[in-house]
């Protein structure tokens, strides 16, 4: 990140502060990473030697970032709507067409994948994240003392959201970060190399090729023995989607060699 964030909430305050005739306001422009005093005036509001302008327009559910000659949301549309979303909690998620990517209503979406990667254990571990997202899932795994976390992550806009959001993990000798399909990188990586995963895939209706027994028996093949795999699968209702996907996915994964159990809204897997 390279100048301010802006959210509804911080451009609400420092619009209030003006008005009230206030010369100082403190508030965060990393999305509650940190805290900061911000000076106000008329002509606009002056944060680390510089002065910004007021935003004309300032919408809910968009984070504004400094393009060096003003603020634009981040977001990008090239094959979809791509855009960074501003949570309730600070570290904000994501959503592409509309659809948000993290779950977000009732924890952190950062302190939801702590939890995750505190299940496959990444300490002194090679780790394959194979949707790296924004990243969380490796944060957390360079914060626990992963040896190594291979990340991949197949979408441009959403590896150019990771560069404006500060809760995603900086530049890191132990993380690679590797644009392209694991599905066709899975095959490159040899028997055996990582001793933990974690798989985070888009919604079956949009990369059903990464809920395959294919894919699955690939997972198989370069974890471990006993290596953990956490898979996310989220809690689509079977009533109004007529299928089972957890449990669809939980039988795939026991061909392909694992010992399966449900696990929040995923499914923790061991390789037997």
């Amino acid at each position: 990140m390279t100048g301010p964030l802006l959210t509804q909430p911080v451009h609400q305050s420092l619009r209030a502060a003006l008005r009230t005739g206030a010369t100082m306001v403190e508030c965060s422009l990393d999305l509650e990473r940190t805290r900061t005093t911000v000076a106000v005036g008329a002509a606009g509001w002056v944060w680390q030697g510089r002065q910004y302008p007021y935003l004309e327009t300032c919408k809910a559910r968009t984070i504004y970032y400094w393009t060096g000659d003003g603020f634009a949301p981040v977001a990008r549309f090239t094959n979809a709507l791509i855009k960074l979303v501003p949570t309730e909690w600070g570290p904000p998620t994501f959503e592409i067409d509309g659809i948000k990517m993290l779950p977000t209503a009732q924890v952190s979406p950062y302190a939801d994948a702590g939890r995750k990667v505190g299940l496959i254990e990444p300490r002194g571990k090679v780790v394959l994240d194979t949707c790296g997202g924004l990243g969380y899932f490796a944060a957390w795994c360079l914060q626990g003392g992963a040896q190594q976390v291979l990340s991949y992550e197949n979408n441009p806009d959403v590896i150019w959201l990771r560069s404006l959001n500060p809760w995603s993990p900086p530049t890191d000798p132990r993380l690679t970060l590797t644009q392209g399909d694991i599905a066709v990188e899975i095959t490159r990586l040899p028997d055996a190399s990582v001793a933990a995963i974690l798989h985070d895939p888009p919604r079956f209706g949009i990369a059903g090729e990464l809920y395959s027994q294919a894919f699955y028996d690939q997972l198989a093949r370069v974890l471990k023995r006993r290596g953990k795999l956490f898979h996310y699968t989220g809690t689509p209702n079977k009533l109004t989607s007529g299928r089972d996907v957890p449990v669809e996915v939980a039988k795939r994964l026991q061909r392909a060699g694992f010992t399966v159990a449900p696990n929040g809204d995923g499914l923790l897997a061991v390789k037997r």
